[in-house]
């Protein structure tokens, strides 16, 4: 059976000799080749042919974020892990845009850093458990800000138009919904597409749907 080559990238000869050690001990696992800054990984690449590679985000000079975007463009068969001290949701977001496949902190355990080896090596995606509760935590964050806001601008007669809308309602039935008039219903139509940059009538009952407009109105 053939072994999963791994190239090791870091400016920190220990930590590289500390991996190295970890994996040269691993039957289905190698170490073909060592980095210590971006250039150097990507001519490892070019001469060693890996098919991991464990890559600290904070290198000298050129970053591991911007390594690993060349690494995904001009080799979209190596598969990029970052192994960093850095648990930073940013940062995750950050390696993941560029190309990288995983990211593991360094403090997790040996078994955990091989198992993402071989994870990546498959082409799957490697995050270890930790970043993984804090990257769904600013994700759940994130999500609540937005249904939070969805609605922030309008007034509550536009909101209670908008629940019409939803009700795909047309304007004469909004109008006497509401004990409008269906001129007035029609600009509240009007302001709410412009208000919410929306292009017509079924992207706004979308968009009400989409934030749980209903399950709002009925709390209120």
């Amino acid at each position: 059976m053939s072994k999963i080559g791994v190239l090791l990238v870091d400016d920190h000869a220990l930590v590289r000799l500390g991996l190295k050690t970890l994996i040269d001990d691993t039957p289905d696992i190698e170490v073909v080749a060592e980095a210590s800054n971006a250039q150097e990984a990507l001519d490892a690449i070019q001469l060693r042919h890996p098919q991991v590679v464990l890559m600290d985000i904070r290198l000298p000079g050129e970053g591991g974020l911007d390594a690993t975007r060349k690494i995904a463009s001009r080799f979209p068969e190596v598969k990029v892990v970052m192994l960093t001290s850095f648990a930073d949701e940013e940062l995750v977001m950050s390696a993941i845009r560029a190309g990288a496949v995983g990211y593991l902190l360094k403090e997790v355990g040996n078994e955990e850093v091989l198992g993402g080896i071989r994870t990546a090596a498959h082409g799957e995606a490697v995050i270890d458990a930790a970043t993984t509760s804090r990257l769904f935590a600013r994700l759940r964050a994130s999500a609540e800000k937005e249904q939070e806001d969805a609605f922030r601008e309008l007034t509550d007669r536009e909101m209670e138009v908008l629940y019409e809308v939803v009700q795909g309602k047309t304007n004469a039935e909004i109008a006497a919904s509401l004990n409008l008039s269906e001129k007035t219903a029609r600009n509240y139509v009007s302001t709410l597409l412009e208000k919410l940059h929306l292009s017509n009538r079924i992207e706004l009952a979308t968009y009400g749907v989409r934030y749980h407009l209903s399950e709002r109105m009925k709390k209120e």
